[in-house]
């Protein structure tokens, strides 16, 4: 049965001490998938992606009841969701304290370690690709191709100008193209 709720429904039903938890649990069942896969491109591992979103929820539930609305729910979720990936990249940097240039391929070698991994087709060799791109870079790209989020929208998620993440995308995109053509 698909949640058709309305945020804006939802969100006062979460200001109501009686709808509160059950409002939450329709917000988790509208997001969870959607945020889940702009969290596992980030971290690659299935365990990583759920202890992640674990973390976005409880943010969640801290902050609802002093969002504004001045942006939509589901950009503040994917704000959320990224900064969630985004410090959570930076700990198994310091965790590992390798240079941050090798700690990317430790992000290849996780995408290598999958038991279907094939490193003749294309969707592992894009996997790869991504996993080279810096990590802003690898958000500007997941959201735009994965998620096919606008440039608006993700300027409201990322706090950036359109016209940086349209140059962001563009040369995210060429250095996948690049790694494709010469691996």
């Amino acid at each position: 049965m698909p949640v058709t709720t309305h945020d804006s429904e939802l969100l006062s039903q979460f200001r109501d001490p009686e709808t509160k938890e059950k409002a939450f649990t329709t917000i988790i069942k509208k997001y969870q998938e959607r945020l889940y896969w702009h969290i596992r491109r980030m971290v690659v591992e299935h365990e990583d992606a759920n202890d992640v979103l674990q973390n976005v929820f409880i943010r969640v539930w801290n902050g609802l009841e002093n969002f504004r609305e001045d942006a939509q729910l589901y950009t503040w979720l994917y704000r959320i969701a990224t900064n969630e990936c985004l410090t959570f990249l930076e700990q198994q940097k310091k965790r590992a304290s390798i240079p941050i240039d090798e700690s990317d391929s430790g992000l290849s070698n996780k995408v290598k370690a999958d038991k279907d991994f094939d490193a003749n087709k294309l969707e592992w060799k894009l996997q790869l690709a991504i996993q080279q791109l810096p990590e802003k870079q690898r958000v500007v790209f997941s959201l735009r191709y994965y998620d096919e989020m606008p440039y608006e929208e993700m300027s409201k998620v990322l706090e950036t100008s359109e016209g940086a993440l349209k140059a962001s995308y563009h040369h995210a995109v060429k250095k996948i193209e690049d790694y494709i053509l010469n691996h």
